[in-house]
């Protein structure tokens, strides 16, 4: 008598488990976004977030800058300190809002002299008294007017590591899909060598959006930018000035939990973990994680990838 095969059904998750042993499985690159803190308890909180993260040994972390520059000064500290005290590669944000070109171009090349290598190149949102995220932006006349400009302004100054952002449900501001492709390809042609996406969560969307870039010519990397998301309500407001859709289903796992907090956090954690199996399952090796300056649940979802702390170096292991 033959016996059936054994039926073995698993899930994305449990499937990344088996690939961290597998040799043909890779070890996956992540990076990690924070913002520059506003008080000395949110000061300890980031550096709380870089401790437990710096040991993944993330291939950069990127430092927000404000609307309309207004957190510009502590950013430039917060990227400092991490140069000082960390072996961190700071990707600093920088924008062309409410400055000239020469007050850019001096940023600039203040971080390649401070030992910054890599920029995240953006326009920015308007300031809070031009209306803010989602106002109507418009360029100083002594300024660099968009993200390509300012991007070519960067490698101007000094062979950075460029960064930009694409948009996967495209930009607010933009009328088509097709031109925010065209817009990547510009900032491509003016030296930008890595997209990160807008947090995103439809996968089809954001893999029918990589294809059409390719399909465009655009070979730089596109990295998956991954929010886990603890306050749905939070999300809501930020979703809609960015315009990235909430599926329903998402809604839904977190209804009727405005009160509980431990359970929008596992839920959390679930759901970014099994988006970034999935991704993994279809190519993609590099994930760039919003953390919101708290660590555990990027900390858990970068375990379920196969990111490991690494082991120091002979000479910090006899120190």
């Amino acid at each position: 008598m033959t016996l059936p095969p054994t039926r073995r059904v698993i899930g994305p998750v449990a499937r990344a488990g088996e690939r961290i042993q597998s040799p043909i499985g890779g070890r996956p690159r992540v990076s990690f976004e924070f913002f520059p803190p506003k008080t000395p308890a949110m000061e300890e909180n980031l550096w709380q977030a870089i401790t437990r993260l710096a040991p993944l040994d993330p291939a950069f972390v990127s430092v927000t800058y404000g609307a309309g520059g207004s957190t510009r000064e502590r950013t430039h500290r917060t990227v400092k300190r991490i140069l000082d005290e960390t072996g961190l590669k700071p990707a600093a944000h920088l924008t062309c809002v409410g400055a000239s070109r020469q007050e850019v171009d001096e940023v600039i090349r203040e971080y390649w002299e401070t030992g910054v290598r890599h920029i995240v190149s953006l326009r920015g949102d308007p300031p809070p008294g031009e209306g803010g995220i989602g106002g109507v932006y418009v360029p100083r006349a002594d300024g660099y007017a968009n993200a390509t400009e300012l991007t070519k302004a960067i490698r101007g100054v000094a062979p950075f590591e460029v960064l930009v952002g694409v948009y996967p449900e495209k930009h607010p501001e933009s009328p088509s899909l097709e031109h925010d492709i065209d817009v990547l390809k510009q900032k491509v042609d003016a030296g930008a060598t890595l997209g990160v996406s807008q947090f995103f969560f439809d996968l089809d969307a954001f893999l029918r959006y990589v294809d059409k870039v390719r399909a465009a010519g655009i070979t730089i990397p596109i990295v998956p930018g991954v929010m886990p998301v603890t306050n749905f309500n939070g999300l809501k407001k930020m979703s809609a000035a960015c315009q990235t859709a909430i599926p329903s289903w998402l809604a839904n796992l977190f209804e009727g939990l405005d009160d509980d907090a431990e359970t929008r956090r596992l839920i959390a954690c679930s759901v970014a973990a099994e988006m970034c199996a999935k991704l993994q399952e279809q190519g993609f090796e590099d994930f760039h994680f919003y953390t919101l300056n708290r660590a555990d649940l990027v900390y858990a979802i970068c375990r379920v990838l196969g990111v490991r702390e690494t082991a120091p170096a002979p000479a910090e292991a006899a120190a």
